[in-house]
């Protein structure tokens, strides 16, 4: 797991209790992992086939590749709700870009790359706005997000367009080793992360500024580089994960990231990063997507409805907002 903020005090002593409580609370997320993969392997016949396994990877692959980019923004206190329109105007752009039935464009990869930077210009667009003009980012994202359902809508023109470029269809319909291609591109999305948030200032710096803002402020850091530099990050993800959409559906559509901005806030709070920032990462991240993907594929294999998965995962994200808020009123009162 990605390391907390330094601690506030050495002079601080903790009792192995206190430490045994924080090492339970750490790995808590985990556990309900592992805790829930043993419960629906018992509960259903099918769910630890592997035919179900590979089913399993290949959703949580593009929830992964979004919530690792939500991951960086979350860190900062801030938040992106920008990524379903991001999603939507990413697919258009792409397909529309790659063989399609619609125009005679044949940009190949280059046109996948197309849909990744149209989420990353999003994402500049928010950074930019937030920390320029002061906005809160929920209201900017949120207002962005708009903006990118309605660019995806002009561009879908009535009538989706299909991806006909074999080579990226590929990617979204065949599998080595049993596995969806989407597995491997969204492991090493997440590999990429890993490194951004542990050996670059980009992410070293998102720690700094979501734990306190003025101290960082203090310390020097050009904190409104950084801020933009994460949002671009969040956008980056999302417009990869449109792309990764499309060559699954093999279509581009202004609807093709809806349902999945909820599920990928869920992962990254339930991972274990706060919501008002400094702790977490794409490690954590990783662990709450799988929570909610085993959670989805497990209910509807033992017959829940869909709208009762629904409640459960609102019900998870409180539950989990509400143990992060009472672990820091534990801190707090160990540091007073």
């Amino acid at each position: 797991m990605t390391s907390s903020p330094p601690s506030l005090g050495a002079s601080v002593s903790v009792s192995p209790g206190v430490r045994i409580k924080r090492m339970l609370l750490g790995g808590g997320p985990l556990v309900v992992l592992l805790l829930l993969l043993i419960f629906f392997t018992f509960a259903s016949d099918t769910f630890a086939n592997p035919g179900n396994i590979s089913v399993l990877l290949t959703q949580l692959s593009i929830l992964l590749v979004l919530g690792v980019g939500l991951t960086f923004v979350i860190l900062l206190g801030s938040i992106d709700l920008s990524a379903e329109g991001v999603m939507a105007s990413s697919s258009l752009v792409f397909v529309l870009l790659a063989t399609n039935d619609r125009n005679d464009f044949q940009f190949g990869i280059l046109a996948a790359l197309a849909g990744v930077l149209t989420g990353s210009l999003f994402g500049l667009v928010n950074g930019i706005l937030h920390v320029r003009l002061g906005i809160p980012s929920f209201m900017v994202t949120l207002g962005m997000g708009a903006v990118g359902i309605g660019i995806a809508t002009v561009l879908f023109g009535g009538r989706a367009p299909q991806l006909l470029d074999q080579g990226l269809r590929s990617l979204g319909v065949d599998k080595v080793f049993g596995v969806s291609k989407l597995v491997f591109l969204a492991a090493l999305v997440l590999v990429i992360a890993v490194l951004i948030q542990r050996y670059t200032r980009v992410g070293r710096y998102g720690y700094v500024i979501g734990g306190d803002e003025p101290i960082a402020r203090l310390s020097g850091i050009n904190i409104k580089k950084y801020k933009i530099y994460s949002f671009v990050l969040s956008g980056t993800g999302s417009g990869l994960a449109g792309v990764m959409a499309a060559t699954q559906l093999g279509v581009g559509d202004p609807t093709i990231g809806l349902g999945f901005l909820f599920p990928a806030i869920t992962a990254v709070v339930l991972g274990g990063t706060l919501l008002i920032g400094g702790r977490g990462g794409v490690l954590r991240t990783l662990v709450g997507a799988a929570i909610i993907t085993v959670l989805a594929n497990g209910l509807i294999l033992i017959g829940v409805s869909i709208y009762i998965q629904t409640a459960v995962q609102g019900l998870v994200i409180v539950i989990a907002v509400v143990a992060s808020g009472w672990s820091l009123r534990r801190r707090v009162r160990v540091i007073k």
